[in-house]
């Protein structure tokens, strides 16, 4: 092997090792970031309720899961991307989207709006915090549903009215010490 095409193959070697290097500290840092970023009132959207909590990020799903029915809504959805990253052996910080609604107040909202259905079911966020507590986290369904009342009308406003004493009720009950 000449010197020369040595030197290439080493070249070529170097700079593949040095992109493998700068994507695994991208990724890094990342992940870094991922696990450092916290949901609080301050870096919530506008108009969002977030409620710090000191249980843990399970005991509190199990907990708002109990408020839910307590409050006599449905479990409609869950989906978790910590849940899915630890079945791909990759460990993320809790975090969990929880869908809740019931069938009378689907009909009511329909009755007033069916583009407003498009935000059944209305969505708590768990998420777990760099120190192993948990947040709480939702949109009120008065501001989700808020881009559909001007057409709605009286009849969306009142179902929204009225799930937003709901989603307190089970906020609260799942915060709870």
């Amino acid at each position: 092997m000449s010197r020369e095409m040595f030197s290439r193959e080493s070249a070529g070697t170097a700079r593949r090792l040095a992109i493998v290097l700068a994507v695994g500290l991208a990724l890094a840092a990342s992940s870094v970031a991922l696990a450092q970023e916290r949901l609080t009132p301050q870096t919530a959207p506008e108009g969002w309720v977030v409620i710090e909590t000191p249980h843990g990020f399970e005991a509190l799903s199990a907990r708002l899961d109990e408020a839910v029915r307590a409050n006599e809504m449905g479990l409609v959805t869950r989906a978790s991307a910590s849940d899915g990253a630890r079945g791909q052996g990759i460990e993320i910080p809790g975090n969990r989207v929880v869908g809740v609604f019931r069938n009378d107040f689907a009909r009511r909202m329909l009755e007033a709006s069916v583009p407003a259905g498009i935000e059944a079911p209305i969505r708590f966020y768990l998420t777990e915090n760099p120190d192993g507590s948990a947040t709480l986290s939702y949109a009120p369904p008065s501001l989700v549903f808020a881009p559909y009342l001007d057409a709605a009308g009286p009849d969306l406003r009142a179902v929204a009215e009225e799930l937003d004493d709901v989603f307190g009720e089970i906020a609260e009950d799942a915060t709870a010490p």
